[in-house]
């Protein structure tokens, strides 16, 4: 079977449509960051509601995150299965989301399980808490709770961010970890109720705003070097 040889110019043109594809899929699609700034938004905005408006919504809605964790990880697998070409960026962006999503789904047991387990151990050294109303003198049964759990989740909202940003050169995802920084700062001197309003401000400043904005510029990328 005889060789086909190519010229140099066409070599020189499919090295540019292999470096097109590249830099179109380098763009990642803003799927993940959009996911979690939907879903932190609004479980953050409406236990604020609940906490501001006195009333319930039936269940915990910050089940949401663990819930979030399927599409997450649907997302990141059919992007690599489109993707062509995955530069090293790209790995390492994927990893840090990975690990994001195990942290908070840790974070969300250990605020789960952490004040039962501790209730248990303190009775079973005989040990019962008490809360006293220093107003009224009234003394009741208090449970342990994990203290500030809210400003810890904060941070942790900013670690993807923040990296995917530097990684990438993103700088709206910069801005957003920024931001989202000094929403842990200001949380350390709220309530819960305002801690929760942080909360669904950072998922939608820190993720939803420039997963949108990520989204935008991925798909021109794309049709650009389809």
């Amino acid at each position: 079977m005889e060789e086909k040889h190519i010229s140099e110019q066409e070599s020189l043109r499919l090295i540019q449509e292999m470096i097109g594809k590249a830099k179109s899929h380098f763009h990642e699609s803003g799927a993940s960051s959009m996911l979690w700034g939907t879903v932190i938004g609004v479980c953050g905005l409406v236990s604020f509601a609940e906490q501001q408006w006195n009333f319930s919504i039936g269940f915990d809605i910050w089940i949401l995150t663990l819930a979030a964790i399927i599409p997450g990880v649907w997302f990141n697998i059919r992007e690599s299965k489109r993707r062509m070409v995955k530069t090293h960026q790209e790995v390492a962006t994927n990893m840090v989301w990975n690990v994001f999503g195990i942290s908070i789904v840790c974070l969300v047991l250990y605020g789960n399980i952490i004040p039962g387990v501790s209730e248990r151990l303190f009775a079973s050294e005989h040990i019962e808490l008490l809360s006293r109303n220093t107003l009224t003198g009234e003394t009741t049964h208090y449970r342990p709770s994990t203290l500030s759990l809210s400003s810890i989740f904060l941070v942790i909202y900013a670690f993807p961010t923040l990296a995917t940003g530097l990684i990438t050169k993103f700088r709206p995802m910069t801005i957003g970890a920024v931001l989202c920084y000094c929403f842990f700062i200001a949380s350390l001197f709220t309530s819960f109720k305002y801690d929760m309003l942080l909360s669904g401000l950072a998922g939608i400043g820190n993720w939803l705003i420039p997963g949108l904005i990520l989204n935008s510029r991925y798909r021109k990328a794309k049709s650009a070097n389809v």
